[in-house]
């Protein structure tokens, strides 16, 4: 019965997500491509716009929540409801590619994007873009105290930088699990459980979400703690976005070897979607420089054709690490729930 219950509520979420019916469009009208995406999707007016009169076409956005609850849509639906899916991350890919919930199509422009990104190997889930999750620090806070920042993961076990860190939950937070995935990654199976027993001997706070990490706890605005989990992208929007103009950041990424944990968002045309070549059209403007362009200043992640010319705070001060910890996505898939479940029972014990 609760599993018929999750379906009929699946079900009507669909059928409130899809686009309602309406009459064909007129000869030679434009025609209309529906573009499924997560709730933190942007791209700017003028490049959508872009996109419309090249193809003599009209753009609809979807929004479905977050990206495994967008998944989840997709994957009930009996009939697509749209043509593209934007936002499964590597986090959930594995199960994307096992449903074979996308058509595979080798844009051109896959051959200007790193192998490093490329996780479908029959090209059905194409990436768009990328970010890493990594520990930001309050430089003031830092060199007030004299005290060095952390360079490792097992710098945080010091007593020195006891009671310093406030981090998301995994089972609530993207970053929040991307960051457990980097102490999977770094650490291993049978290392990383030890890292965050020891942590939480040390001290440190668990909160919900992002927004409360960064602009509650973290001590750059107002909190308590001098170190929190966010982005690599964090220091350069601080310089983007301050109220009163900044010749460098404030805060600073730690990027040391298996800190941060690569997030990469990929997109692919839903199988059986009606309007195949609009979707393909649409894949092959993602990957273009005038799509990815767009994407840090919309959506605080980075392109991932290195042709793409980034703003110039993102230049100067953008630290990319070299050496992110790695988690496969069919491990991932494989064994989420089971690191979350035994991370709430060390953590939050």
């Amino acid at each position: 019965m609760k599993r018929l219950t999750i379906l009929m509520v699946m079900a009507l979420a669909l059928a409130a997500c899809a686009p309602v019916a309406g009459p064909s469009p007129e000869p030679g009208a434009p025609r209309t491509l529906t573009v499924l995406t997560h709730d933190s999707f942007a791209v700017s007016d003028a490049v959508v716009a872009a996109f419309e009169a090249e193809q003599d076409a009209k753009v609809v956005f979807l929004k479905a929540g977050d990206a495994g609850t967008a998944l989840n849509k997709a994957l009930l639906a009996s009939q697509p409801f749209a043509d593209v899916f934007y936002g499964v991350d590597n986090a959930f890919l594995s199960r994307a590619l096992e449903e074979n919930l996308f058509e595979p199509y080798q844009s051109p422009w896959l051959a200007d994007i790193p192998d490093e990104f490329k996780l479908d190997p029959e090209h059905g889930a194409l990436p768009v873009d990328y970010g890493d999750v990594c520990i930001n620090a309050d430089l003031a806070w830092f060199e007030e105290r004299g005290l060095p920042l952390p360079a490792s993961l097992d710098d945080l076990l010091k007593p020195e930088y006891a009671g310093l860190l406030v981090v998301e939950n995994p089972a609530t937070s993207s970053p929040g699990l991307a960051f457990l995935l980097a102490t999977v990654g770094h650490f291993g199976e049978d290392g990383y459980l030890d890292f965050w027993n020891r942590l939480t001997d040390s001290g440190f706070k668990v909160v919900n979400d992002w927004e409360t990490a960064y602009y509650t706890e973290f001590s750059r605005w107002g909190g308590q703690f001098p170190l929190v989990v966010s982005y690599a992208s964090s220091p350069p929007f601080e310089v983007l976005y301050a109220e009163e103009p900044l010749d460098e950041p404030p805060t600073a990424a730690l990027t040391g070897d298996g800190m941060c944990f690569r997030q990469i968002e990929f997109a692919g045309i839903l199988r059986g979607a009606p309007n195949r070549d609009l979707a393909e059209a649409w894949l092959d403007f993602m990957l273009s420089p005038t799509f990815q362009e767009d994407i840090p200043l919309q959506m605080f992640v980075f392109p991932v054709n290195p042709n793409a010319r980034l703003d110039d705070a993102f230049v100067d001060f953008l630290v990319v690490p070299q050496n992110p910890a790695f988690v496969s996505p069919a491990d991932i898939a494989a064994h989420r729930e089971e690191w979350i479940e035994a991370w709430r029972e060390v953590v939050l014990r």
